[in-house]
């Protein structure tokens, strides 16, 4: 993420703000001019802001966030809603990241592009995942109680909304990116041959579990469960990377390492191993003894071997070539 300012005043702000609390303008985030802008009759603000708290410039009505959204929890839905607007923010964070990343999004129009469906369980279980362009969030994830319970049963190191939205969007950049001719070769020889059954991984996956190796091979036990599962963590974990860096550089947490930390699409293009070793694994060692100085849980629980940094390194160069 990165900082923004006042377009009036000059005021720091930051990306959920609809109202700069030191001059007192309406702004919008204007995705076209990756900054914000003043609200006004040539720049309206999102038709949603009352709806889920978007904050984006309306293209013109409704902006390409919100567009995106397929389904969402009926008005008399109270729960729902108040776990779609935590979710929305989630998703509004996950495209800026995918802007940054220059990576094409797709509204979905017939069977082609990017769709979000925002289930409410409230009627009825809903299962998050991903499906032909399609991805579905549970939005009781939103619920911090509920999804540490999940985390605890599952045993999962990290578990959030903007986890899961990026590692469900990585299902979509595998399908349309990573499993293109050119590419589908190299995928298989790093992550696996995609078209075995999937049925059948998750099943051994729930009832034997990831093999005692896994932490040699893969970013989470959950990554060894299929090749699209591989994938998709991998993905998520480079948007978690990016992401982080970008954040730390942008409020002068990082400390300089001639890496061009504040720009996610330039460190596509970097050495990956360089950037885990020289930026990333020491900023993630301060974030989880800052973690442990509050007496909070790591930051980043992960542990990047080399069959995973050449994983990411794939996921990298992707991006970068997609980004032409």
């Amino acid at each position: 993420m990165r900082s923004f300012g006042c377009p009036r005043c000059g005021a720091e702000l930051f990306f959920d703000n609809s109202l700069c609390l030191t001059c007192g303008s309406a702004v919008g985030y204007a995705r076209d001019r990756r900054a914000f802008v003043l609200v006004s009759a040539t720049a309206p603000i999102c038709a949603d802001l009352d709806g889920c708290g978007c904050n984006w410039i309306g293209e013109p009505t409704w902006c390409l966030n919100c567009r995106l959204t397929r389904t969402r929890p009926a008005d008399g839905d109270v729960a729902g809603l108040q776990h779609y607007w935590v979710a929305e923010a989630a998703k509004r964070r996950l495209l800026f990241g995918l802007d940054e990343l220059r990576l094409p999004v797709q509204v979905r129009q017939g069977s082609a592009g990017l769709a979000f469906d925002l289930l409410s369980s409230t009627a009825g279980p809903v299962t998050t995942g991903y499906l032909n362009g399609v991805i579905t969030l549970d939005l009781a994830e939103s619920d911090d109680a509920h999804r540490e319970g999940l985390r605890r049963a599952m045993d999962e190191p990290y578990r959030t909304v903007l986890g899961h939205l990026r590692h469900e969007v990585g299902h979509y950049y595998a399908e349309t990116l990573a499993l293109a001719p050119g590419w589908q070769r190299r995928f298989r020889s790093l992550f696996g041959d995609e078209t075995a059954s999937y049925a059948t991984a998750l099943d051994r996956h729930y009832t034997v579990g990831a093999p005692p190796d896994w932490r040699e091979r893969f970013v989470s036990a959950y990554a060894s469960m299929h090749p699209l599962e591989d994938f998709a963590e991998v993905f998520a974990h480079f948007l978690h990377i990016t992401d982080t860096l970008q954040t730390a550089a942008a409020f002068g947490v990082l400390h300089p390492t001639g890496l061009p930390v504040h720009d996610p699409r330039a460190l596509a293009e970097a050495s990956t191993a360089e950037v885990i070793a020289k930026a990333w694994i020491p900023l993630a060692k301060a974030l989880n003894q800052i973690n442990r100085s509050m007496g909070k849980p790591d930051l980043y629980p992960f542990v990047l071997g080399p069959a995973v940094i050449a994983k990411l390194a794939f996921v990298a160069e992707l991006v970068a070539d997609a980004s032409r």
